[in-house]
């Protein structure tokens, strides 16, 4: 019951509204961004975490990401996140705000080493995660050369309503390595755990884990990332499908009129 998701925060619900690494992408100052987070579970853990918690199986996530260039090395973030259920009810899931930094480069270079934060508050209906209100704190770091593309990201997150509240954050990482294989389009992998609270790992049994092979193409117009996962252990879900698009959307440099 909630007893033992107090004591056991990794069995806390997760929306699954983005399954990304993020790397060196940002807005220019003054320009606007739009992407779209789509991921369907058509295999995944049909065991729920506390009373009420609508899983992932057999459901489908779409959410629109807004963004905005507020200066060099800086940008804002909105996701609104929906969710079609495995009855095939629709129900938006509450809204997240980000804030991007990326001092280096911060250029737009197109290879070396690149690292930031992106600190995100959200308020999500029970339903979806069992604190309604959290923030996550997550860390940017990787490298790009003319053939490989390296990311990781060490995430932090942050309860901070109801039972689940506490001071110490939950832990996970996402990892990502990818190779150009041919002009705009480059195949990798990508790794996801949830660990745990950060100096109470949970065993490794018991750790959501995913990884996924990955598609990214960058060529206009299709600018897009594909990806099929597959869960390692028996908490995880068991097959996931997920993609993000870069959609086109009015971008006016700052000063315009």
């Amino acid at each position: 019951g909630l007893v033992l998701l107090a004591a056991n925060p990794a069995a806390r619900a997760a929306l699954q509204d983005e399954i990304q690494v993020y790397l060196d992408d940002i807005d220019r100052p003054g320009a606007a961004g739009l992407e779209l987070h789509v991921n369907t579970t058509p295999n995944g853990n049909p065991a729920t975490g506390y009373p009420g918690e609508v899983v992932s199986r057999h459901g489908l996530r779409v959410t629109p990401e807004f963004s905005y260039g507020l200066a060099a090395a800086w940008e804002a973030g909105l996701y609104l996140p929906a969710v079609i259920d495995a009855r095939g009810r629709a129900d938006l899931a509450g809204v997240k705000l980000r804030l991007k930094w990326l001092p280096l480069p911060g250029t737009g270079a197109s290879q070396g080493w690149f690292a930031g934060a992106n600190l995100e508050l959200a308020r999500v209906p029970q339903r979806y995660e069992f604190s309604r209100y959290g923030a996550e704190l997550r860390l940017i770091a990787g490298r790009r050369t003319e053939a490989w593309t390296f990311g990781v990201n060490p995430v932090f997150e942050w309860a901070l309503a109801g039972g689940a509240r506490s001071a110490r954050p939950d832990f996970s990482v996402g990892l990502k390595a990818a190779r150009r294989v041919a002009d705009g389009i480059a195949l990798g992998a990508e790794y996801y755990a949830d660990t745990g609270q950060l100096g109470r790992r949970l065993p490794g049994s018991q750790q959501d884990q995913s990884v996924f092979v990955a598609f990214d193409v960058e060529r206009q117009p299709w600018i897009f990332n594909f990806g099929v996962g597959y869960g390692l252990t028996a908490v995880s879900d068991r097959w996931t499908v997920k993609a993000i698009f870069e959609l086109p959307w009015p971008a006016r440099p700052a000063g315009a009129q």
